[in-house]
């Protein structure tokens, strides 16, 4: 069921993108590139989706996006001030229109009483400076977080970015 509402939310995303003949890159963390599939997965995608990142690890935000190591040792990578900076670093890297980072605790291990498992942190960010992201707590097992990640990312891209 989760594959057809991602098949239909990017085929959504890409007429709206197209359309405007903007472009949208993805940063991924915790989604390792589901956006990214998703996006692609629908014919005609290289009109608006040119690359994205898969930046799993910190070294990756840092050396890719341009995330500070400082924001990273402050707040940890799953974070408001890191999605931002990736988002941006994306945006960037990309030369995008649209950019959407996610960073979050996909499980089952590795969460902890102020990031459950579940944590997924967003950032959305536009060529014209407007920034911004939110958090959400998901349940489920591993694919359930990564996938409810990607529904969100797409869905929030589509109704409050296009």
């Amino acid at each position: 069921m989760r594959e057809e509402q991602l098949r239909q939310l990017s085929t959504a995303v890409g007429h709206k993108l197209k359309d405007r003949g903007a472009w949208v890159t993805c940063a991924e963390s915790c989604t390792g590139g589901w956006v990214a599939k998703a996006l692609t997965d629908i014919a005609g995608s290289s009109a608006y989706f040119d690359r994205g990142f898969v930046t799993y690890s910190n070294a990756a935000k840092h050396d890719l996006l341009g995330v500070k190591e400082s924001t990273l040792a402050e707040y940890g990578a799953v974070s408001e001030n890191v999605v931002q900076e990736m988002a941006l670093g994306a945006l960037r890297a990309a030369n995008a229109d649209f950019a959407i980072s996610i960073s979050g605790v996909a499980g089952p291990d590795g969460g902890s009483t102020e990031k459950p498992v579940g944590t997924v942190w967003f950032a959305f960010a536009t060529r014209n400076g407007q920034i911004s992201a939110t958090k959400q707590l998901f349940s489920g097992d591993r694919d359930e977080v990564r996938s409810q990640a990607a529904v969100f990312a797409l869905q929030t891209l589509l109704d409050d970015f296009l």
